[in-house]
Protein backbone atom coordinates (compact mmCIF):
# COMPACT_ATOMS: atom_id res chain seq x y z
CA UNK A 1 0.00 0.00 0.00
CA UNK A 2 0.94 3.30 -0.86
CA UNK A 3 2.29 5.77 2.08
CA UNK A 4 0.21 8.97 1.57
CA UNK A 5 0.78 12.31 2.52
CA UNK A 6 -1.89 14.31 0.26
CA UNK A 7 -5.25 12.53 1.12
CA UNK A 8 -7.57 12.06 -1.96
CA UNK A 9 -11.00 11.74 -2.00
CA UNK A 10 -12.59 10.10 -4.90
CA UNK A 11 -16.00 10.48 -5.60
CA UNK A 12 -17.98 8.01 -8.25
CA UNK A 13 -21.21 8.16 -9.71
CA UNK A 14 -22.27 4.95 -11.12
CA UNK A 15 -25.49 3.80 -12.88
CA UNK A 16 -25.57 -0.20 -14.03
CA UNK A 17 -21.90 -0.41 -13.48
CA UNK A 18 -21.94 -3.91 -12.29
CA UNK A 19 -18.98 -4.86 -14.96
CA UNK A 20 -16.54 -2.31 -13.67
CA UNK A 21 -17.58 -1.91 -9.61
CA UNK A 22 -14.86 -4.02 -7.99
CA UNK A 23 -11.85 -3.42 -10.61
CA UNK A 24 -12.51 0.33 -10.44
CA UNK A 25 -12.30 0.36 -6.98
CA UNK A 26 -9.59 -2.33 -6.32
CA UNK A 27 -7.52 0.21 -8.58
CA UNK A 28 -8.37 3.11 -6.32
CA UNK A 29 -8.20 1.95 -2.56
CA UNK A 30 -4.37 2.13 -2.45
CA UNK A 31 -4.51 5.59 -2.93
CA UNK A 32 -7.57 6.89 -1.37
CA UNK A 33 -7.93 8.75 1.85
CA UNK A 34 -11.73 7.88 1.06
CA UNK A 35 -13.95 6.96 -1.76
CA UNK A 36 -17.65 7.91 -1.63
CA UNK A 37 -20.17 6.52 -4.32
CA UNK A 38 -23.45 7.97 -5.31
CA UNK A 39 -25.37 5.18 -6.56
CA UNK A 40 -28.71 5.39 -8.71
CA UNK A 41 -30.14 7.46 -11.65
CA UNK A 42 -31.41 11.35 -12.25
CA UNK A 43 -35.00 11.31 -13.95
CA UNK A 44 -33.17 11.25 -17.76
CA UNK A 45 -32.24 7.75 -16.76
CA UNK A 46 -35.40 6.55 -15.69
CA UNK A 47 -35.47 4.22 -19.01
CA UNK A 48 -32.27 2.08 -17.36
CA UNK A 49 -33.32 2.42 -13.51
CA UNK A 50 -35.79 1.07 -10.73
CA UNK A 51 -38.75 2.94 -10.26
CA UNK A 52 -37.28 4.07 -6.89
CA UNK A 53 -34.19 4.80 -8.97
CA UNK A 54 -31.59 2.27 -8.31
CA UNK A 55 -29.27 0.19 -11.21
CA UNK A 56 -31.41 -2.42 -12.83
CA UNK A 57 -28.36 -5.27 -12.70
CA UNK A 58 -26.42 -5.70 -9.35
CA UNK A 59 -24.64 -2.16 -9.20
CA UNK A 60 -25.53 -1.78 -5.47
CA UNK A 61 -25.26 -5.41 -4.44
CA UNK A 62 -21.22 -5.08 -5.89
CA UNK A 63 -20.78 -2.07 -3.76
CA UNK A 64 -21.93 -3.58 -0.62
CA UNK A 65 -20.14 -6.95 -1.44
CA UNK A 66 -16.84 -4.91 -1.93
CA UNK A 67 -17.46 -2.63 1.27
CA UNK A 68 -18.34 -5.95 3.15
CA UNK A 69 -15.33 -8.30 1.70
CA UNK A 70 -12.66 -5.94 0.90
CA UNK A 71 -12.59 -2.13 2.66
CA UNK A 72 -10.15 -2.89 5.22
CA UNK A 73 -9.35 0.38 6.29
CA UNK A 74 -13.54 1.41 6.44
CA UNK A 75 -12.91 4.58 3.67
CA UNK A 76 -16.10 3.77 1.36
CA UNK A 77 -19.18 5.44 1.99
CA UNK A 78 -22.07 4.37 -0.43
CA UNK A 79 -24.46 6.87 -1.27
CA UNK A 80 -28.00 6.65 -2.09
CA UNK A 81 -31.88 7.16 -2.13
CA UNK A 82 -35.08 5.79 -2.92
CA UNK A 83 -36.09 8.11 -5.61
CA UNK A 84 -34.42 9.56 -8.67
CA UNK A 85 -31.77 12.53 -7.90
CA UNK A 86 -32.72 16.19 -9.46
CA UNK A 87 -29.89 15.78 -11.96
CA UNK A 88 -25.73 15.05 -12.53
CA UNK A 89 -24.69 17.86 -10.52
CA UNK A 90 -27.09 17.21 -7.44
CA UNK A 91 -25.56 13.44 -7.52
CA UNK A 92 -21.54 15.18 -7.35
CA UNK A 93 -22.49 17.39 -4.67
CA UNK A 94 -23.79 14.44 -2.75
CA UNK A 95 -20.24 12.92 -2.99
CA UNK A 96 -18.55 16.31 -2.65
CA UNK A 97 -19.94 18.07 0.36
CA UNK A 98 -19.02 14.74 2.25
CA UNK A 99 -15.56 14.59 1.17
CA UNK A 100 -12.95 15.58 4.06
CA UNK A 101 -9.26 15.08 1.76
CA UNK A 102 -7.14 17.91 0.73
CA UNK A 103 -8.40 17.08 -2.86
CA UNK A 104 -11.38 15.67 -4.44
CA UNK A 105 -10.84 13.45 -7.60
CA UNK A 106 -14.01 12.53 -9.70
CA UNK A 107 -13.93 9.09 -11.48
CA UNK A 108 -16.26 7.24 -13.91
CA UNK A 109 -16.70 3.46 -12.95
CA UNK A 110 -15.69 2.53 -16.08
CA UNK A 111 -11.98 5.15 -16.23
CA UNK A 112 -9.34 3.51 -15.23
CA UNK A 113 -5.45 5.22 -14.41
CA UNK A 114 -2.07 2.93 -14.48
CA UNK A 115 -1.19 3.05 -10.32
CA UNK A 116 2.33 4.63 -11.51
CA UNK A 117 0.71 7.57 -12.93
CA UNK A 118 -1.85 8.19 -9.64
CA UNK A 119 1.09 7.85 -7.64
CA UNK A 120 2.81 10.61 -9.80
CA UNK A 121 -0.42 12.76 -9.49
CA UNK A 122 -0.25 12.54 -5.62
CA UNK A 123 3.54 13.75 -5.80
CA UNK A 124 2.90 16.38 -7.84
CA UNK A 125 0.42 17.63 -5.96
CA UNK A 126 2.60 17.06 -2.58
CA UNK A 127 5.60 19.34 -4.17
CA UNK A 128 3.13 21.95 -5.86
CA UNK A 129 0.58 22.89 -3.29
CA UNK A 130 -0.64 25.76 -4.68
CA UNK A 131 -2.17 23.91 -7.76
CA UNK A 132 -6.35 24.01 -7.67
CA UNK A 133 -7.00 21.60 -10.63
CA UNK A 134 -6.10 18.88 -12.90
CA UNK A 135 -7.43 17.82 -16.33
CA UNK A 136 -6.36 14.84 -18.58
CA UNK A 137 -6.89 13.50 -21.71
CA UNK A 138 -8.86 10.28 -22.66
CA UNK A 139 -8.14 7.43 -24.44
CA UNK A 140 -11.23 6.16 -25.25
CA UNK A 141 -11.58 2.24 -25.56
CA UNK A 142 -14.48 1.51 -28.49
CA UNK A 143 -15.77 -2.55 -29.13
CA UNK A 144 -13.16 -4.14 -27.03
CA UNK A 145 -10.64 -3.93 -25.36
CA UNK A 146 -8.26 -4.07 -28.40
CA UNK A 147 -9.26 -0.67 -29.99
CA UNK A 148 -8.85 3.02 -29.39
CA UNK A 149 -11.43 5.16 -30.74
CA UNK A 150 -10.09 8.81 -32.52
CA UNK A 151 -12.19 11.59 -33.85
CA UNK A 152 -11.25 15.14 -34.66
CA UNK A 153 -12.57 16.21 -31.29
CA UNK A 154 -9.01 15.08 -30.12
CA UNK A 155 -7.37 17.82 -31.78
CA UNK A 156 -9.23 20.83 -29.90
CA UNK A 157 -8.10 22.17 -27.33
CA UNK A 158 -10.18 22.06 -24.06
CA UNK A 159 -12.66 19.85 -26.19
CA UNK A 160 -14.26 16.50 -25.23
CA UNK A 161 -11.21 14.55 -24.78
CA UNK A 162 -9.84 17.55 -22.03
CA UNK A 163 -11.56 15.78 -18.56
CA UNK A 164 -11.49 18.10 -15.14
CA UNK A 165 -11.16 15.42 -12.37
CA UNK A 166 -8.51 16.76 -9.71
CA UNK A 167 -9.98 19.79 -7.59
CA UNK A 168 -8.12 21.25 -4.26
CA UNK A 169 -10.78 21.00 -1.67
CA UNK A 170 -11.37 22.39 2.00
CA UNK A 171 -13.95 24.15 3.96
CA UNK A 172 -16.93 26.14 1.95
CA UNK A 173 -15.25 24.87 -1.20
CA UNK A 174 -18.56 24.12 -3.70
CA UNK A 175 -19.01 21.52 -7.06
CA UNK A 176 -21.25 23.77 -8.86
CA UNK A 177 -21.49 22.09 -12.28
CA UNK A 178 -21.04 18.94 -13.62
CA UNK A 179 -20.85 20.14 -17.14
CA UNK A 180 -18.35 20.91 -17.04
CA UNK A 181 -17.02 19.55 -13.83
CA UNK A 182 -16.53 22.85 -12.00
CA UNK A 183 -15.17 23.68 -8.25
CA UNK A 184 -15.14 26.85 -6.74
CA UNK A 185 -13.15 27.85 -3.42
CA UNK A 186 -14.60 29.74 -0.46
CA UNK A 187 -14.69 33.23 -2.19
CA UNK A 188 -16.43 31.69 -5.20
CA UNK A 189 -13.78 31.73 -7.49
CA UNK A 190 -13.53 28.91 -10.74
CA UNK A 191 -10.25 26.63 -9.71
CA UNK A 192 -9.48 26.46 -12.84
CA UNK A 193 -9.01 30.39 -13.38
CA UNK A 194 -6.47 29.74 -10.20
CA UNK A 195 -3.22 27.07 -10.97
CA UNK A 196 -4.56 24.95 -13.72
CA UNK A 197 -2.42 21.90 -14.78
CA UNK A 198 -4.04 21.30 -18.19
CA UNK A 199 -3.89 17.94 -19.75
CA UNK A 200 -1.30 19.15 -22.72
CA UNK A 201 0.93 19.11 -19.20
CA UNK A 202 -0.61 15.78 -17.97
CA UNK A 203 0.04 14.35 -21.24
CA UNK A 204 3.33 15.28 -21.93
CA UNK A 205 4.29 13.29 -18.41
CA UNK A 206 2.43 10.49 -19.77
CA UNK A 207 -0.71 10.71 -17.83
CA UNK A 208 -3.91 9.75 -19.36
CA UNK A 209 -7.76 8.07 -18.18
CA UNK A 210 -7.96 4.76 -19.92
CA UNK A 211 -11.95 5.37 -20.68
CA UNK A 212 -13.76 1.59 -21.22
CA UNK A 213 -16.48 3.91 -22.78
CA UNK A 214 -18.10 1.41 -25.08
CA UNK A 215 -16.93 -2.41 -24.00
CA UNK A 216 -20.23 -4.55 -23.06
CA UNK A 217 -23.23 -4.51 -25.25
CA UNK A 218 -25.35 -3.90 -21.87
CA UNK A 219 -23.46 -1.01 -21.14
CA UNK A 220 -23.44 0.82 -24.31
CA UNK A 221 -27.25 -0.05 -24.62
CA UNK A 222 -27.81 1.49 -21.38
CA UNK A 223 -25.80 4.49 -22.16
CA UNK A 224 -27.81 5.01 -25.24
CA UNK A 225 -31.18 5.27 -23.79
CA UNK A 226 -30.00 7.49 -21.18
CA UNK A 227 -28.33 9.49 -23.41
CA UNK A 228 -31.42 9.52 -25.66
CA UNK A 229 -33.23 11.47 -23.30
CA UNK A 230 -30.84 13.68 -21.60
CA UNK A 231 -30.78 16.65 -24.23
CA UNK A 232 -27.31 16.56 -24.32
CA UNK A 233 -26.01 18.31 -27.97
CA UNK A 234 -24.95 15.47 -30.32
CA UNK A 235 -25.29 13.01 -28.07
CA UNK A 236 -29.15 12.97 -27.71
CA UNK A 237 -29.20 13.44 -31.55
CA UNK A 238 -26.94 10.55 -32.42
CA UNK A 239 -27.54 8.12 -29.35
CA UNK A 240 -29.76 5.41 -31.39
CA UNK A 241 -27.11 6.06 -34.93
CA UNK A 242 -24.08 4.67 -32.23
CA UNK A 243 -25.97 1.89 -30.85
CA UNK A 244 -26.35 0.94 -34.51
CA UNK A 245 -22.77 1.06 -35.45
CA UNK A 246 -21.80 -0.69 -32.63
CA UNK A 247 -23.66 -3.30 -33.38
CA UNK A 248 -23.25 -3.41 -36.74
CA UNK A 249 -20.39 -1.13 -38.03
CA UNK A 250 -22.79 0.34 -40.33
CA UNK A 251 -20.58 3.50 -40.95
CA UNK A 252 -17.11 2.91 -39.74
CA UNK A 253 -16.00 6.56 -39.92
CA UNK A 254 -18.77 7.81 -38.00
CA UNK A 255 -18.26 5.72 -34.76
CA UNK A 256 -18.38 8.16 -32.24
CA UNK A 257 -21.42 9.84 -30.09
CA UNK A 258 -21.69 13.05 -32.69
CA UNK A 259 -21.58 13.44 -35.98
CA UNK A 260 -19.71 15.89 -36.88
CA UNK A 261 -16.26 14.64 -36.79
CA UNK A 262 -14.64 12.28 -38.77
CA UNK A 263 -14.11 8.88 -36.62
CA UNK A 264 -11.65 5.95 -36.95
CA UNK A 265 -10.20 3.04 -34.93
CA UNK A 266 -6.64 2.32 -33.96
CA UNK A 267 -5.38 -0.98 -32.60
CA UNK A 268 -3.87 -0.72 -28.80
CA UNK A 269 -0.74 -2.37 -28.26
CA UNK A 270 -0.12 -1.03 -24.88
CA UNK A 271 -0.03 -2.30 -21.33
CA UNK A 272 -3.55 -1.64 -20.25
CA UNK A 273 -4.04 -0.81 -16.25
CA UNK A 274 -3.44 -3.47 -14.31
CA UNK A 275 -7.08 -4.20 -13.01
CA UNK A 276 -8.41 -3.78 -16.54
CA UNK A 277 -6.32 -6.82 -17.47
CA UNK A 278 -7.36 -8.69 -14.58
CA UNK A 279 -11.50 -7.63 -15.89
CA UNK A 280 -10.53 -9.26 -19.50
CA UNK A 281 -8.78 -12.24 -18.08
CA UNK A 282 -11.58 -12.68 -15.66
CA UNK A 283 -14.35 -12.16 -18.92
CA UNK A 284 -12.04 -14.11 -21.70
CA UNK A 285 -11.64 -17.07 -18.60
CA UNK A 286 -15.72 -16.60 -18.07
CA UNK A 287 -15.17 -16.08 -14.59
CA UNK A 288 -17.45 -13.00 -15.07
CA UNK A 289 -19.87 -13.73 -17.07
CA UNK A 290 -20.08 -10.51 -19.57
CA UNK A 291 -20.02 -11.44 -23.30
CA UNK A 292 -17.51 -9.77 -25.59
CA UNK A 293 -18.50 -8.23 -29.04
CA UNK A 294 -17.68 -10.43 -31.78
CA UNK A 295 -15.33 -8.37 -33.81
CA UNK A 296 -14.42 -10.21 -36.83
CA UNK A 297 -15.95 -7.34 -38.81
CA UNK A 298 -13.99 -5.00 -37.33
CA UNK A 299 -10.96 -7.09 -38.05
CA UNK A 300 -11.58 -7.65 -41.42
CA UNK A 301 -12.03 -3.55 -41.70
CA UNK A 302 -8.37 -2.99 -40.15
CA UNK A 303 -7.02 -5.27 -42.54
CA UNK A 304 -8.34 -4.06 -45.72
CA UNK A 305 -5.76 -2.14 -47.72
CA UNK A 306 -7.77 0.83 -47.90
CA UNK A 307 -8.55 1.50 -44.04
CA UNK A 308 -5.30 2.72 -42.99
CA UNK A 309 -5.31 5.28 -45.33
CA UNK A 310 -8.61 6.31 -45.37
CA UNK A 311 -8.01 6.58 -41.09
CA UNK A 312 -4.53 8.86 -41.86
CA UNK A 313 -6.57 11.35 -44.47
CA UNK A 314 -9.43 11.40 -41.61
CA UNK A 315 -6.78 12.22 -39.27
CA UNK A 316 -4.91 14.92 -41.36
CA UNK A 317 -8.54 16.62 -42.49
CA UNK A 318 -9.67 16.54 -38.68
CA UNK A 319 -6.29 18.18 -37.98
CA UNK A 320 -6.66 20.93 -40.69
CA UNK A 321 -10.45 21.63 -39.85
CA UNK A 322 -9.62 21.84 -36.22
CA UNK A 323 -6.69 24.46 -36.90
CA UNK A 324 -8.71 26.40 -39.55
CA UNK A 325 -12.27 26.95 -36.86
CA UNK A 326 -10.07 28.21 -34.49
CA UNK A 327 -7.92 30.70 -36.45
CA UNK A 328 -11.42 31.90 -37.71
CA UNK A 329 -12.89 32.28 -34.09
CA UNK A 330 -9.36 34.27 -33.60
CA UNK A 331 -10.25 36.38 -36.17
CA UNK A 332 -13.84 36.74 -35.83
CA UNK A 333 -12.73 37.45 -31.98
CA UNK A 334 -10.42 40.54 -33.15
CA UNK A 335 -12.89 41.70 -35.32
CA UNK A 336 -15.32 41.77 -32.21
CA UNK A 337 -13.15 43.61 -29.86
CA UNK A 338 -11.93 46.30 -32.71
CA UNK A 339 -15.43 47.16 -33.31
CA UNK A 340 -15.91 47.44 -30.23
CA UNK A 341 -13.13 49.72 -29.05
CA UNK A 342 -13.77 51.80 -31.95
CA UNK A 343 -17.64 52.30 -30.55
CA UNK A 344 -15.83 53.45 -27.65
CA UNK A 345 -13.21 55.87 -29.05
CA UNK A 346 -16.28 56.90 -31.04
CA UNK A 347 -15.24 55.76 -34.92
CA UNK A 348 -18.07 53.78 -35.11
CA UNK A 349 -21.73 54.82 -33.87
Amino acid sequence: MSTIKTRISFGIIVLNGEQFVRYNLRSLYPFAHEILIVEGAYWASSVVSTPDGHSIDRTLEELYRFKDEEDTRGIVQIITKNEHWDGLTQQCQAWAEKATGDYIWAVDIDEFYKPEDVQAVIDILAANPSITMISFKLIQFCFGFDYVLHSGRDFIKGGIMECRRIFKYGPDYRYIEHEPPTVVNPTGVDLKMIDYLDCEKTSHLGIYIYHYTAIFRSQVEGKVAAYALRGWENKSDHAPKFLNNWLHLDDPFHLGWERRYFTWLERFQAPHPPEISRLKDDVLSQRLVMPLRDNSDIEKLMDSHGYWLKSLLCSLWERLRVRLESNIRKFLLHVVHYVEKAKINGILF
